[in-house]
């Protein structure tokens, strides 16, 4: 792999994108739980719920806005090489979007025929609602970032109008609509506002991503990211009162994340400054081929761990149902035994994952060989567990 690899080949953004994946299933995996009722059927339950020290863990698991950060600078560097190319930006476009609809479409169009099976196996039906839930929990992420990478050619435009400056009117348009939703005025406003935070909260980084990408963010940039985002976060949480949790709690109405609130924001502004600051650094170390390995096996099963991630704790979780309440798995998440018992499960839920990556892996290459009619089929089964998450949720 080390040798197989370009010289220009820039290992520091693969290392922050590998990073930034693997913290994803990390924080599913340790920020959700279950519990199971007499009939043997799973419900969803979160430790954030009576464990409040695991509100910090998830500021460093909500590793988003590198995500964001990362492919903001890689799409750019695409598009460039593409219209280098003579190709349009449709063509790009039109490309990006299919490596990322294709492992959601095997995803859903597997559960969609798994669902009756396991009923017909007989799992209990709310076991299999929970499935549903912890399917589509994640997905939500693979259209915001479809509709930000289509904006990539606006954001090439404000970077080269704004620089690295860019970001802030983002950055300002989440201020705005947080201070409407909640300052004193906050019962005389729809309670939609916040769905206009959607889009600026998780364009933010990505618009630093493509700043970077065109050399319009350096060090002294990651130095302003770094300081004014721990400063802004400090006074979120201590004077304005923000929630610490950065995904949400059960049983709380006010979150931070779905939409994104301005401490999202500032998070991700500590992030993006540290990744650039980090940035020389860390590409020093891949230079050894020991570290080097697993970032290239984790970015070229990207979508794959995203998508299945979920459904290999299931793969534990489920069977272990019938073993009655087992510590760490299907026993509530109340106590800090419970999270200690949850890490010893996290080897078997990757090994889960590794399995399961090996046989739905394929997924995310170009379905040349599929006719259309099992495209069509695909497409018809995703739809279907599409409408049944939906309804679930």
């Amino acid at each position: 792999m080390d040798a197989a690899t370009p010289a220009h080949r820039d290992r520091a953004l693969d290392g922050l994108r590998a990073l930034a994946l693997l913290a994803v299933p990390t924080g599913h995996w340790l920020l959700g739980g279950f519990t199971r009722s007499p009939d043997g059927a799973l419900h969803n339950a979160s430790p954030l719920s009576s464990l409040g020290f695991f509100a910090p863990v998830s500021w460093v698991l909500q590793m988003l806005g590198v995500f964001f950060l990362v492919g903001g600078h890689a799409s750019v560097l695409s598009l460039r090489r593409a219209t280098a190319r003579g190709a349009s930006t449709g063509d790009w476009l039109r490309g990006r979007l299919a490596r990322l609809g294709r492992p959601v479409l095997g995803v859903t169009a597997v559960w969609a025929l798994l669902l009756p099976l396991l009923q017909a196996a007989g799992v209990p039906g709310a076991t299999l609602r929970t499935a549903a839930v912890l399917v589509v929990q994640p997905l939500w992420f693979v259209g915001v970032y479809a509709g930000v990478t289509a904006l990539t050619p606006y954001c090439v435009r404000a970077t080269r109008r704004l620089g690295g400056w860019a970001a802030a009117p983002l950055l300002a348009s989440v201020a705005v609509v947080d201070l409407l939703r909640y300052g004193p005025w906050s019962a005389s406003m729809p309670s939609w506002l916040g769905l206009a935070n959607l889009l600026p909260g998780w364009l933010f980084a990505y618009q630093l991503g493509v700043s970077w990408g065109e050399g319009r963010l350096g060090r002294r940039g990651g130095r302003l990211l770094l300081a004014g985002g721990a400063a802004l976060f400090a006074v979120l949480l201590v004077a304005f009162h923000y929630p610490a949790s950065m995904v949400g709690v059960p049983g709380v109405d006010r979150t931070n994340s779905h939409p994104p609130s301005l401490l999202v924001v500032a998070l991700a502004a500590v992030q993006c400054g540290a990744a650039v600051l980090l940035r020389e650094r860390l590409g020093r170390w891949l230079r050894r081929p020991a570290l080097w390995a697993p970032v290239v096996l984790v970015n070229l099963s990207a979508m794959t761990i995203f998508c299945w991630h979920q459904s290999a704790m299931l793969a534990v979780a489920v069977p272990g149902a019938a073993l009655g309440t087992v510590p760490g798995l299907t026993g509530a998440p109340d106590s800090p035994g419970w999270a200690l018992a949850r890490l010893c499960w996290l080897p078997l839920f990757a090994v889960a994952l590794v399995g399961i990556g090996r046989l739905t892996r394929r997924l995310e290459a170009p379905w040349t060989g599929v006719p259309r009619a099992g495209r069509a089929v695909a497409g018809a089964l995703a739809a279907g567990f599409a409408v049944y998450a939906l309804a679930v949720v």
